[in-house]
């Protein structure tokens, strides 16, 4: 996407920045983002001049891989032909989506609207289409009831009046020129009343504000001039300081943002406008499961789309959006109206609350037999399968303070099941309490092999490695393991076949970075990933900034390949690791991964802000 930094010193350099809402707000703004906080999902539409070639939006003349004429050449192709903006409502209201955010215009300057600011370009004037793109999309949002988004960019590189033209070229120096300067803050403070006054947008999507400060953009004039059309007006953090929520782009969050709005916006392959030779699309899988990470931290997924030239949308978006409404449609209670949910001691997965705590929502990326959450003080009156009225949930509470739940005659969801638990009273969750810890000798004798294993993989995660203290050799042969007439002998086997990542190992990654147990090797370089059940997609890992070595099942030796989404090569944020096991290599009491790095493991856990540099 999007904007990006300009300073001539730093030419061929790239950099990323996280921007961090600085603002103080001195007034309750809790009400008017209620419908914010509760939408969890919008759709963003990147549709502009460059579908016509299908290159970078903006930045590749930016960037100068084009030059500004040629690239401007694209408005002779932007025909719309096939343009039908009721269906892309109805296409992106069945995803499940309360609000929508589409680009008004981009850095390029082209706006889709018919804009009677001072030389503005715009499409019903220049291009192809010979008609306003915008107005017709807009009045199907509002029928339909979605809330209206506009994504409104305060550079415009092509502008006379703006400084910046390209990386390397300068039109001016505003010091030397504030007149000049004054005439596009006119510009694009003129624009803005005309969206105001034409669409009354629920939110205004700002980009760019990192090419000038807060003063040289007159932000907080242009904040009183929206407010002046809609006192309710949603600002996203892009206009310098002065934002209601956070947008962390591309690189879903390790950790929640400490803003208690934020919304991770993302795209289904690596590109926002319709790049044609882009087959890179993250599978309608991988998304479920992004929308269900965002939902546990508390946030929103603003899902990008990029529509061709003439106004139809790729088949693979479709999909996605389609497969998206499948799953939203079924789960409606465990999405809307959340909020994020319990601490990763607790609960080894994805979950949320209700907004009225009473309801507690597990996210499972597996078919499995049972699952634990601990530290609980109270029991649920009720724990069921959302959209499976036939399944059934057997629980346990021990004095322990765990509550498992046994699940059987599940139809587990092909993406991610969800799982209600719900209590009279809001349930507490305790911070400090005690780990279960029971020896291994005892361990041994339960019946249940999965059960056992995932005991000693859960202790071994909290610091308590049972097998090194208690007789297992490095290659698990010849282990001095003590037995009794009671033993289970298929744990002994499963504890011998993964030794290596039992032999001296340590509590594995902290949370948000994997969705269950972990181990990491005494040289630190060695990932073991305890992998329940059968997983519905490939297995990610966040926040890994080492380079993978190799990847290979644990105890039997099978090599696994691995792709990374979301990786920028110029940026020190890492992608995700996206680890795809075959069926066929699962253990049927828990599989473990070996993940071997370049170095000793390093993690990112830094915030994840805008990207201000698509180079």
């Amino acid at each position: 996407m999007k904007s990006s930094l300009i300073k001539a010193v730093f030419l061929g350099l790239t950099l990323s920045a996280y921007h961090i809402n600085a603002q103080v707000q001195t007034v309750d703004n809790s009400k008017k983002m209620e419908w914010f906080k509760n939408a969890k999902l919008g759709i963003f539409i990147h549709w502009g001049i460059y579908s016509v070639n299908g290159i970078s939006e903006s930045w590749s003349f930016f960037n100068n891989y084009i030059n500004h004429e040629n690239y401007m050449k694209q408005l002779n192709g932007f025909s719309a032909s096939k343009y039908q903006p009721e269906q892309w409502v109805n296409l992106i209201k069945e995803s499940g989506a309360k609000y929508a955010v589409i680009t008004t215009k981009h850095h390029d300057g082209v706006s889709l609207w018919n804009s009677k600011a001072e030389k503005a370009i715009t499409i019903s004037g220049q291009a192809l289409a010979k008609k306003d793109v915008l107005s017709p999309f807009v009045s199907a949002l509002k029928n339909s009831g979605l809330k209206t988004g506009l994504y409104f960019s305060l550079p415009d590189w092509s502008h006379p009046y703006y400084d910046i033209n390209t990386r390397t070229k300068k039109r001016y120096e505003i010091k030397d020129d504030p007149k000049r300067w004054q005439n596009f803050i006119s510009y694009y403070q003129s624009q803005l009343n005309e969206l105001s006054s034409l669409y009354s947008p629920d939110l205004l999507w700002f980009d760019g504000d990192w090419e000038h400060t807060s003063e040289e953009w007159k932000a907080s004039q242009t904040l009183d001039l929206l407010k002046k059309y809609n006192s309710n007006i949603i600002i996203n953090s892009r206009l310098n300081t002065h934002g209601d929520y956070d947008t962390p782009e591309q690189g879903i969050p390790v950790i929640p943002p400490q803003n208690p709005y934020w919304e991770l916006c993302y795209t289904m392959n690596d590109s926002w406008g319709y790049q044609p030779f882009d087959k890179n699309y993250k599978t309608p899988n991988m998304i479920v499961r992004t929308l269900a990470d965002v939902i546990s931290m508390g946030g929103n997924l603003l899902l990008d789309i990029g529509p061709r030239s003439d106004g139809t949308i790729p088949e693979e978006q479709i999909e996605i959006l389609k497969n998206l409404g499948r799953w939203t449609s079924k789960n409606k209670h465990a999405i809307y109206e959340t909020i994020r949910g319990i601490p990763f001691e607790n609960y080894k997965g994805k979950s949320s609350l209700s907004t009225t705590k009473k309801s507690l929502f597990l996210y499972l990326e597996e078919a499995k037999n049972f699952t634990k959450i601990y530290g609980l003080e109270t029991k649920p009156t009720s724990a069921k399968i959302i959209g499976d009225p036939s399944a059934v949930i057997k629980t346990d509470y021990n004095a322990e303070k765990t509550l498992t739940l046994n699940f059987s005659n599940v139809k587990f969801d092909k993406d991610v099941t969800v799982v209600e638990l719900t209590f009279d009273a809001p349930p507490v969750f305790l911070k400090d309490f005690k780990k279960e810890e029971h020896p291994l000798l005892k361990i041994l004798e339960n019946k249940n092999t999965q059960e056992a294993v995932y005991d000693i993989t859960n202790m071994l995660y909290n610091g308590h490695n049972l097998p090194t203290s208690s007789g297992l050799t490095s290659d698990g042969l010849d282990m001095k393991i003590k037995k009794t007439p009671n033993t289970n002998q298929e744990i002994l086997q499963w504890i011998s076949k993964h030794a290596e990542a039992l032999y001296e190992t340590e509590k594995g990654l902290p949370d948000g970075h994997y969705s269950g147990m972990s181990a990491l090797s005494k040289d630190k370089q060695t990932l073991y990933l305890f992998v329940e059940g059968t997983p519905t997609g490939p297995i990610a890992l966040k926040g890994i900034k080492n380079e993978i070595a190799r990847i290979r099942v644990a105890g039997e030796g099978t090599m696994l390949s691995h792709t990374i989404y979301n990786k920028l090569y110029w940026s020190a944020r890492p992608g995700i690791i996206y680890i795809d096991i075959p069926k066929e290599k699962l253990d049927r009491q828990m599989t473990v991964i070996a993940v071997l790095l370049n170095k000793p493991l390093e993690l990112y856990r830094e915030n994840v802000g805008a990207i201000e540099n698509n180079l």
